[in-house]
């Protein structure tokens, strides 16, 4: 895939893992803040994990950049 790709996907999750750290650590839902409880966030969750579940090919990637 393209390297603007990647970087959006990676931003994303970036974003995400810090709404769930701030859950975490503070019990505060930043995108539950923001967008409220309807299904725009449930929308952003969704797409939260569709780019985690693309960073899995990230792995390969890795694999491929150590077999040279």
């Amino acid at each position: 895939m393209s390297k603007a790709l990647d970087i959006v996907v990676l931003t994303i999750v970036i974003i995400g893992a810090i709404n769930w750290g701030l859950i975490g650590f503070f019990n505060f839902n930043l995108v539950g803040f923001i967008f409220g409880s309807g299904w725009v966030s449930r929308i952003i969750y969704a797409i939260v994990g569709v780019c985690g579940l693309y960073l899995l090919t990230f792995y390969t990637k890795a694999g491929n950049s150590c077999d040279r």
